[in-house]
């Protein structure tokens, strides 16, 4: 049986093991296709290409790009992409250049309920500058023993109402789309179980991100509950949109699933690998 996996970081992001790590460790744990799609930036590929082509991996070049929508953070990941596409590394580049602004202001904002030199922390656990995120500061907390872990972190801080958040405009929907359908990939919604969206706002979003060409959404992740898989394959039918599997992995210990550890698609969908 195939083991699909599109969806996971390496430390091109903020992930915290190197590409081809990844790639090495998706191989150990039966993954027998898989897409390294990390955050804004596809600097990461090349290395990952070369670990799988030695193992004989199936690999899919892909990107994970922040979007604000109706006010709203969602991430839309990219398959299939083209690693030297020109519009899609500039498109990147705008993302990428509000990262260090932002983190900025959230460490000024840790910095005013007691929690000092969060920045030079975070900055300790950065491959990328460029792509300093809440990821980063989460990992200085725990060090630091503000929260148990990263996922404590995020009952805590850095999320709306809470020390450390900054709001931050991303990457319009139609432009993301854009990059990725120019680049020839496929448009996916990332783990859309995590977003706050009520059932209209969420058929509105769909709807939406549709005409703009998005062709897939993740039914199977980490974040999905059964409940909530069988609502994505069931939406997924709906709007006609091929399905997804990834376990949004970023590194041992931290990582809710395992690389390769995700159930299988619900029957009766297209899975989108099968278009790759």
């Amino acid at each position: 049986m195939k083991n699909v996996d599109l969806h996971c970081h390496s430390r091109a992001s903020d992930g915290l093991l190197t590409p081809g790590e990844v790639v090495l460790r998706a191989h150990d744990h039966g993954v027998t296709t898989l897409a390294l799609t990390d955050h804004d930036e596809t600097g990461g590929l090349e290395e990952a290409v070369g670990a799988a082509h030695e193992l004989h991996l199936r690999f899919v070049p892909g990107v994970e790009i922040s979007v604000t929508w109706c006010g709203s953070t969602i991430h839309i990941v990219g398959l299939g992409i083209a690693r030297g596409d020109e519009q899609l590394a500039q498109g990147l580049q705008s993302v990428r250049a509000e990262r260090p602004r932002r983190a900025g202001k959230m460490a000024a904002g840790l910095d005013a309920v007691g929690i000092s030199d969060s920045l030079e922390g975070a900055m300790t656990y950065v491959s990328n500058p460029a792509l300093i995120s809440r990821t980063h500061f989460a990992r200085f907390l725990v060090g630091q023993g503000h929260a148990r872990d990263v996922k404590d972190v995020f009952k805590n801080y850095l999320v709306p109402g809470k020390p450390g958040y900054v709001p931050h405009q991303w990457a319009n929907l139609a432009d993301a789309v854009k990059w990725i359908r120019g680049a020839g990939g496929i448009a996916v919604v990332a783990h859309p179980g995590r977003y706050a969206f009520s059932p209209p706002d969420l058929h509105r979003f769909l709807a939406e991100f549709a005409d703009y060409g998005g062709l897939g959404i993740e039914v199977v992740t980490a974040n999905h509950t059964p409940e909530q898989c069988a609502v994505f394959a069931a939406l997924a039918r709906e709007f006609g949109m091929l399905a997804s599997r990834g376990s949004d992995f970023h590194g041992p210990g931290e990582s809710r699933v395992e690389l390769g550890a995700l159930p299988q698609l619900p029957d009766g969908l297209k899975p989108v690998w099968q278009a790759l």
